[in-house]
């Protein structure tokens, strides 16, 4: 058939030049037996929920690395706080709601809805500044796995965020967007300049906006689009506030500007030991897979609460503060270690929620225009 029709040869031999890749460009991994992992940390067990203790090999080690990681779980969040603290300037309230952030994850979709995901904008962030990049490094250092996203008019236009199928050659054209789940992405919109963008950067923003919103990709097949559900973080660092969606807009007020901003942030990185990096690298990953839950009498006792806040503030309190509160709390209670929503922990939630609005409130007083 090839000498008959050579169009079909020529296909053929780029779908076989696509597919048959050089083991130095695409290396082979042939898989005898593989166990699909609830999470890629290395410093963890691979099984840590109960069902799939009962087939893990060491159920006793496991539960013993657990409860002894949890029972130091409160100075390793205080450490934690701390060392964000300083690398946001001294800006403790950023920081709480940054180890909210890192801790986030989709626990479950109702309809189209994805529940437990908490895209943080931190607005504030100094202008074409290393800030932001190493902002970006001392996240690289905490979660298993991350990407930065310079949002430059240049990329917008002329980058793919949406994976394609290449027909001629039948494969499937990777994209931006197209990451591992519970990767970190920060979106670095500091980076933005005056510029127009055209068809593609358009579209793109829109993939971002829809990852951020539906925590979905949708493949782009030609002729029709596909969707895939993700789990991603993402963080928006900006100037102003975000052009993009986000659950949560936190403004950096820094306590401190270093006269050298490059060599107080490598310093940071430098000064913090291995041993204390692995604990923080555990702390984060391991409450991200711990189950949680509101009793039927915390539930009554918030919505009762919500019900009072709308009457003493019908026009600023919203159905979305409550959802975001919770979602605060949620975070908050996981962060301690507790599965459970405490009456304490609400109002602790209510009071970081205050505190942040706060600050929004006076930005825009000053600026006039940053809500």
């Amino acid at each position: 058939s090839s000498a008959l029709d050579p169009m079909e040869s020529m296909d053929m031999a780029e779908e076989q030049r696509v597919h048959s890749p050089p083991a130095s460009l695409v290396p082979r991994i042939h898989v005898i037996l593989a166990q699909k992992l609830q999470h890629i940390n290395p410093l963890l067990p691979a099984c840590l929920n109960e069902e799939e203790s009962k087939t893990c090999e060491y159920l006793n080690f496991t539960s013993l690395f657990v409860s002894n990681f949890m029972s130091e779980l409160s100075p390793v969040r205080a450490e934690l706080l701390g060392f964000l603290t300083h690398a946001l300037l001294g800006d403790s309230l950023a920081a709480e709601y940054l180890i909210l952030h890192l801790i986030s994850t989709v626990y479950a979709r109702r309809d189209v809805l994805p529940l437990g995901k908490f895209t943080v904008n931190l607005s504030g962030c100094p202008r074409n500044s290393i800030f932001t990049e190493y902002i970006y490094r001392i996240i690289q250092q905490l979660v298993p796995a991350s990407y930065r996203l310079p949002m430059t008019i240049e990329n917008m236009n002329h980058s793919r965020f949406i994976p394609h199928k290449d027909y001629a050659a039948n494969r499937l054209v990777s994209g931006v967007l197209q990451l591992a789940s519970n990767t970190s992405l920060v979106v670095d919109e500091t980076q933005l300049e005056q510029g127009q963008l055209d068809t593609t950067g358009v579209h793109n923003v829109t993939a971002l906006g829809n990852l951020i919103t539906w925590q979905k990709v949708d493949y782009d097949f030609s002729y029709h689009q596909m969707e895939f559900p993700c789990n991603i973080n993402v963080l928006i660092t900006s100037e102003g506030r975000s052009l993009l969606p986000s659950d949560c807009q936190v403004h950096l007020q820094p306590q401190l500007i270093p006269p050298n901003m490059e060599e107080y942030m490598s310093s940071l990185l430098t000064a913090v030991l291995p041993s204390v990096l692995n604990k923080f690298r555990i702390y984060l990953s391991l409450l991200r897979l711990l189950d949680y839950s509101i009793s039927d009498e915390v539930t009554k006792a918030v919505e009762e609460d919500f019900v009072e806040m709308r009457k003493n503030d019908p026009e600023s309190v919203t159905a979305d503060d409550l959802h975001r509160t919770l979602l605060v709390a949620r975070f908050l209670s996981l962060s301690a270690g507790q599965t459970t929503l405490s009456r304490e922990r609400w109002l602790r939630a209510k009071q970081l929620e205050a505190l942040r609005k706060a600050r929004l409130q006076q930005q825009k007083c000053v600026n006039g225009n940053e809500l």
